[in-house]
Protein backbone atom coordinates (compact mmCIF):
# COMPACT_ATOMS: atom_id res chain seq x y z
CA UNK A 1 0.00 0.00 0.00
CA UNK A 2 1.36 3.57 -1.19
CA UNK A 3 2.09 6.47 1.34
CA UNK A 4 0.08 8.24 -1.05
CA UNK A 5 -3.35 6.03 -0.23
CA UNK A 6 -2.65 6.78 3.90
CA UNK A 7 -2.39 10.65 3.93
CA UNK A 8 -4.40 12.73 5.68
CA UNK A 9 -7.03 14.58 3.05
CA UNK A 10 -6.58 18.05 3.33
CA UNK A 11 -7.68 20.79 1.30
CA UNK A 12 -5.12 23.37 2.04
CA UNK A 13 -2.49 21.13 1.16
CA UNK A 14 -3.90 22.46 -3.21
CA UNK A 15 -3.72 26.32 -2.08
CA UNK A 16 -0.94 28.11 -3.71
CA UNK A 17 0.56 29.36 -0.65
CA UNK A 18 1.17 25.51 0.70
CA UNK A 19 2.20 24.16 -3.04
CA UNK A 20 4.84 27.10 -2.77
CA UNK A 21 6.41 26.97 0.20
CA UNK A 22 6.62 22.68 0.03
CA UNK A 23 8.43 23.13 -3.79
CA UNK A 24 10.47 26.06 -2.14
CA UNK A 25 11.87 23.82 0.85
CA UNK A 26 11.89 20.98 -1.98
CA UNK A 27 14.25 23.34 -4.38
CA UNK A 28 16.56 23.83 -0.97
CA UNK A 29 16.61 20.41 -0.21
CA UNK A 30 15.26 20.33 2.78
CA UNK A 31 14.94 17.13 4.27
CA UNK A 32 10.98 16.22 5.43
CA UNK A 33 12.33 14.58 8.46
CA UNK A 34 13.65 17.73 9.43
CA UNK A 35 10.33 19.78 9.34
CA UNK A 36 8.83 16.77 11.19
CA UNK A 37 11.12 17.27 14.29
CA UNK A 38 10.94 21.45 14.18
CA UNK A 39 6.89 20.77 14.40
CA UNK A 40 8.53 19.24 17.86
CA UNK A 41 10.09 22.36 18.72
CA UNK A 42 7.18 24.35 18.03
CA UNK A 43 4.85 22.24 20.37
CA UNK A 44 7.90 22.34 22.76
CA UNK A 45 7.90 26.21 22.92
CA UNK A 46 3.85 26.39 22.69
CA UNK A 47 4.12 23.97 25.77
CA UNK A 48 6.15 26.50 27.44
CA UNK A 49 4.20 29.72 26.74
CA UNK A 50 0.77 27.94 27.77
CA UNK A 51 2.44 26.88 31.34
CA UNK A 52 3.53 30.01 31.10
CA UNK A 53 0.14 31.82 30.61
CA UNK A 54 -1.48 29.36 33.63
CA UNK A 55 1.57 30.82 36.28
CA UNK A 56 0.92 34.32 35.29
CA UNK A 57 -0.69 35.86 38.09
CA UNK A 58 -0.83 39.44 36.78
CA UNK A 59 -3.14 41.52 35.39
CA UNK A 60 -3.71 39.25 32.66
CA UNK A 61 -2.04 40.60 29.93
CA UNK A 62 0.93 38.58 29.83
CA UNK A 63 -1.61 35.16 30.24
CA UNK A 64 -3.43 36.79 27.72
CA UNK A 65 0.16 37.27 24.95
CA UNK A 66 1.23 33.71 26.48
CA UNK A 67 -2.03 31.99 25.29
CA UNK A 68 -2.42 33.72 21.66
CA UNK A 69 1.34 32.60 20.83
CA UNK A 70 0.91 29.56 21.94
CA UNK A 71 -2.15 29.13 19.49
CA UNK A 72 0.02 30.36 16.73
CA UNK A 73 3.00 27.39 17.55
CA UNK A 74 -0.33 24.75 17.44
CA UNK A 75 -0.86 26.35 13.75
CA UNK A 76 2.87 26.45 12.97
CA UNK A 77 2.95 22.79 14.09
CA UNK A 78 -0.14 21.66 12.15
CA UNK A 79 2.02 23.26 8.92
CA UNK A 80 5.25 21.46 9.54
CA UNK A 81 3.01 18.43 9.68
CA UNK A 82 1.42 18.96 5.92
CA UNK A 83 4.20 20.47 4.30
CA UNK A 84 6.70 17.48 5.54
CA UNK A 85 4.52 14.90 3.66
CA UNK A 86 4.12 17.37 0.63
CA UNK A 87 8.24 17.73 0.27
CA UNK A 88 8.31 13.88 0.48
CA UNK A 89 5.59 13.17 -1.89
CA UNK A 90 5.38 15.44 -4.23
CA UNK A 91 9.45 16.27 -4.70
CA UNK A 92 10.53 12.94 -4.02
CA UNK A 93 12.72 13.40 -1.44
CA UNK A 94 10.86 10.40 1.27
CA UNK A 95 13.39 8.54 2.92
CA UNK A 96 13.43 5.27 4.27
CA UNK A 97 12.70 6.54 7.88
CA UNK A 98 10.44 8.69 6.86
CA UNK A 99 7.20 6.37 8.12
CA UNK A 100 8.82 7.02 12.10
CA UNK A 101 9.13 10.81 11.44
CA UNK A 102 5.80 11.00 10.34
CA UNK A 103 3.81 9.49 13.45
CA UNK A 104 6.47 10.25 16.59
CA UNK A 105 6.77 13.48 16.23
CA UNK A 106 3.05 14.19 16.08
CA UNK A 107 2.23 11.82 19.25
CA UNK A 108 4.89 13.79 20.99
CA UNK A 109 3.46 17.49 19.83
CA UNK A 110 0.34 16.20 20.75
CA UNK A 111 1.49 15.37 24.52
CA UNK A 112 3.17 18.32 25.08
CA UNK A 113 0.44 20.55 23.90
CA UNK A 114 -2.41 18.39 25.61
CA UNK A 115 -0.45 18.13 29.04
CA UNK A 116 0.66 21.45 29.17
CA UNK A 117 -2.73 23.07 28.83
CA UNK A 118 -3.75 20.62 31.53
CA UNK A 119 -1.21 22.47 34.07
CA UNK A 120 -2.49 25.80 32.67
CA UNK A 121 -5.77 25.49 33.60
CA UNK A 122 -4.60 23.09 36.80
CA UNK A 123 -3.00 26.38 37.82
CA UNK A 124 -6.50 27.81 38.75
CA UNK A 125 -8.65 24.43 38.81
CA UNK A 126 -6.91 21.15 39.80
CA UNK A 127 -8.61 18.80 37.29
CA UNK A 128 -7.42 20.18 35.06
CA UNK A 129 -4.07 18.32 35.46
CA UNK A 130 -5.52 14.95 35.43
CA UNK A 131 -8.06 15.70 32.42
CA UNK A 132 -5.09 17.11 30.27
CA UNK A 133 -3.51 13.87 31.03
CA UNK A 134 -6.75 11.89 30.15
CA UNK A 135 -6.95 14.14 27.04
CA UNK A 136 -3.47 13.13 25.94
CA UNK A 137 -3.59 9.52 26.58
CA UNK A 138 -7.14 9.23 24.05
CA UNK A 139 -5.29 11.25 21.69
CA UNK A 140 -2.92 9.34 21.41
CA UNK A 141 -4.92 5.97 21.29
CA UNK A 142 -6.73 7.38 18.20
CA UNK A 143 -3.63 6.98 16.44
CA UNK A 144 -2.77 3.89 17.74
CA UNK A 145 -5.93 2.54 16.05
CA UNK A 146 -5.47 4.22 13.25
CA UNK A 147 -2.25 2.86 12.62
CA UNK A 148 -3.24 -0.94 14.00
CA UNK A 149 -5.51 -1.05 10.82
CA UNK A 150 -2.25 0.34 8.65
CA UNK A 151 -0.46 -2.72 10.13
CA UNK A 152 -3.20 -4.86 9.22
CA UNK A 153 -3.36 -4.15 6.10
CA UNK A 154 -6.12 -1.81 5.91
CA UNK A 155 -6.39 2.37 4.46
CA UNK A 156 -5.50 4.62 7.25
CA UNK A 157 -9.04 5.51 9.15
CA UNK A 158 -8.41 9.04 9.64
CA UNK A 159 -12.70 9.57 10.88
CA UNK A 160 -13.43 11.88 13.52
CA UNK A 161 -14.67 13.42 15.24
CA UNK A 162 -11.66 14.52 16.96
CA UNK A 163 -8.83 13.71 14.71
CA UNK A 164 -5.67 15.91 14.85
CA UNK A 165 -7.12 19.04 13.17
CA UNK A 166 -9.86 18.83 14.87
CA UNK A 167 -8.01 18.49 18.09
CA UNK A 168 -5.50 21.29 16.98
CA UNK A 169 -8.44 23.28 16.26
CA UNK A 170 -10.34 22.68 19.19
CA UNK A 171 -6.94 23.51 21.23
CA UNK A 172 -6.19 26.68 19.39
CA UNK A 173 -9.86 28.22 19.64
CA UNK A 174 -9.19 27.16 23.51
CA UNK A 175 -6.31 29.22 23.91
CA UNK A 176 -7.26 32.35 21.81
CA UNK A 177 -10.74 32.29 24.14
CA UNK A 178 -8.75 31.60 27.21
CA UNK A 179 -6.52 34.76 26.44
CA UNK A 180 -9.17 36.99 27.01
CA UNK A 181 -10.92 35.08 30.10
CA UNK A 182 -9.55 37.41 32.82
CA UNK A 183 -12.17 40.28 30.83
CA UNK A 184 -15.40 38.62 32.35
CA UNK A 185 -13.36 36.84 35.24
CA UNK A 186 -12.86 33.48 34.49
CA UNK A 187 -10.48 31.00 36.24
CA UNK A 188 -9.23 28.17 33.72
CA UNK A 189 -12.90 27.28 32.98
CA UNK A 190 -12.22 27.48 29.34
CA UNK A 191 -9.26 25.56 29.16
CA UNK A 192 -10.50 22.71 30.81
CA UNK A 193 -13.40 23.08 28.52
CA UNK A 194 -11.59 22.52 25.40
CA UNK A 195 -9.60 19.78 27.19
CA UNK A 196 -13.21 18.04 28.20
CA UNK A 197 -14.21 18.36 24.49
CA UNK A 198 -10.85 17.21 23.45
CA UNK A 199 -11.17 13.95 25.76
CA UNK A 200 -14.70 12.96 24.53
CA UNK A 201 -14.26 13.84 21.22
CA UNK A 202 -11.22 11.57 21.24
CA UNK A 203 -12.66 8.63 23.13
CA UNK A 204 -15.52 8.70 20.37
CA UNK A 205 -12.69 8.66 17.77
CA UNK A 206 -11.29 5.70 19.36
CA UNK A 207 -14.36 4.16 19.37
CA UNK A 208 -15.67 4.73 15.52
CA UNK A 209 -12.08 3.71 14.39
CA UNK A 210 -12.15 0.67 16.30
CA UNK A 211 -15.44 -0.26 15.17
CA UNK A 212 -14.73 0.79 11.68
CA UNK A 213 -11.54 -1.87 12.11
CA UNK A 214 -13.53 -4.83 13.69
CA UNK A 215 -16.18 -4.90 11.42
CA UNK A 216 -13.42 -4.96 8.42
CA UNK A 217 -11.77 -8.17 10.15
CA UNK A 218 -15.39 -9.42 10.64
CA UNK A 219 -16.28 -8.93 6.76
CA UNK A 220 -12.92 -10.56 5.81
CA UNK A 221 -12.83 -13.24 3.30
CA UNK A 222 -10.79 -15.50 4.92
CA UNK A 223 -12.61 -14.53 8.61
CA UNK A 224 -13.19 -17.48 10.53
CA UNK A 225 -17.00 -18.21 10.97
CA UNK A 226 -18.32 -18.26 14.27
Amino acid sequence: MSETENRRPLKTRTKGWAVGLARALGKARVRPNHISAISVVFAALGAALMLLGGTDDGNGVGRGIALILAAVCIQLRLLCNMIDGMVAVEHGMASPTGPVWNELPDRIADVLFIVAAGYAAASQLPAGEWLGWLAAVLAVLTAYVRELGRGLGYPADFSGPMAKPHRMFVLTVTCVIAAFEPLWGGTGQVILAGLAIIALGSLITCYRRASHLMRKLRDAPDAPQP
